[in-house]
């Protein structure tokens, strides 16, 4: 679809509430258990050893909370949903180029992307400020043969923490992490002392549920096996990123814990209630709009279904169960007759000077 059918405006449409208050071989730094870092080459055989394959994907090897895939597919899913992202809320929060202005004589200019998944987001921002210092943490070393020179990518467990990162960065960034994340609170604290004064954290999170058409959460009694499917399909999800030890309720408690926060000012809240089926009449105002973005969150969560099948099947739920839990809520998204959405809550927050 054509970006001019798209303007700024659009993406007004899926903000309901807001809140404001005043390569084969490359280097990427690996951890253990120690607080600092050490520089590896990643070659084939380290590569290989950061991933074992269950149920079909390629997960992690390396945290027993974070149990999404780290594949391919998993990597497609999310640059598409990257894109997706930025056509609804724009490239960057508003204070991002006032933070990143290549203006502090002496200072090189960093930013911190904690669980980059695919990498795009922090790609972007090393493509769009040269002049910065950009770094990539995840579970597994970043893929892509396009790394921009002023990135690199680090291996990292970020529950064992972030001392090693202290007060060096301008920004620090974290999308759709809280399923791999113990205790969210004191991963905020530990973002504050990673900034510098005056820096920048954006937190952006889903909460694991699903809404219906008054942005209402459905309810999914345990054990009833009935319609609507992605809900329930999503409840077992729920469940199971709970059982591992994540944090899928952090979306809804992001605002208030950076209220609490004594580091943060200027803190904004925005929620976005994003439908999963093109189920809106061509009628409808911003019709184009929303059929792209509902198409889109339509693809992404059919891929969803699969990547979230080792998960539940590691948390000891049936395969009869799981098969027919994702056929029915797949054929669901397809036929898009249920009126459904994904909410997504972002925070972002200055470090106080």
């Amino acid at each position: 679809m054509d970006d001019d059918l798209f303007s700024e405006a659009d993406s007004d449409i899926f903000s309901t509430r807001s809140a404001t208050s005043s390569a084969t071989s490359f280097d990427v730094s690996m951890r253990s258990g120690s607080p600092a870092p050490s520089l590896y080459s990643v070659t084939s055989s380290i590569m290989a050893a950061s991933y074992r394959h269950e149920y079909g994907r390629g997960l992690n090897n390396y945290s027993e909370v974070y149990q999404l895939p780290a594949d391919d597919e998993e990597l497609d899913r999310l640059d598409k949903q990257h894109t997706m992202f930025k056509r609804i809320m724009g490239a960057y929060v508003p204070p991002m180029a006032e933070v990143m202005a290549d203006d502090t004589p002496g200072q090189v200019k960093a930013v911190l992307d904690l669980g980059c998944g695919s990498g795009s987001w922090i790609m972007d921002v090393a493509r769009d400020f040269p002049h910065c210092q950009a770094v990539a943490v995840d579970l597994v070393p970043m893929q892509s043969v396009d790394m921009p020179p002023n990135c690199r990518s680090e291996v990292d467990d970020i529950n064992i923490g972030l001392q090693h990162f202290y007060g060096e960065f301008n920004v620090v960034h974290a999308r759709l992490i809280s399923s791999g994340i113990r205790d969210y609170p004191t991963l905020i604290d530990h973002i504050s002392h990673c900034l510098r004064p005056g820096g920048l954290m954006e937190l952006f999170e889903f909460d694991f549920r699903i809404y219906d058409g008054n942005h209402q959460l459905f309810s999914s009694s345990p054990g009833v096996m009935d319609a609507p499917w992605l809900p329930r399909w999503m409840s077992h999800l729920n469940m199971a990123v709970r059982q591992r030890g994540g944090s899928p309720d952090a979306a809804n408690m992001l605002y208030s814990w950076t209220l609490q926060h004594p580091a943060f000012e200027d803190v904004v809240y925005e929620e976005y209630f994003i439908p999963t089926a093109p189920f809106m009449s061509h009628h409808e105002p911003n019709y184009h709009f929303l059929r792209y973005t509902s198409e889109t969150l339509r693809e992404d969560m059919q891929a969803f279904l699969r990547s979230g099948r080792p998960l539940l099947l590691g948390s000891g739920l049936s395969e009869p169960l799981v098969d027919e839990l994702q056929s029915r809520a797949d054929m669901e998204l397809k036929e898009a007759r249920t009126v459904s959405y994904v909410r997504v809550e972002r925070v972002y927050a200055r470090k106080r000077t």
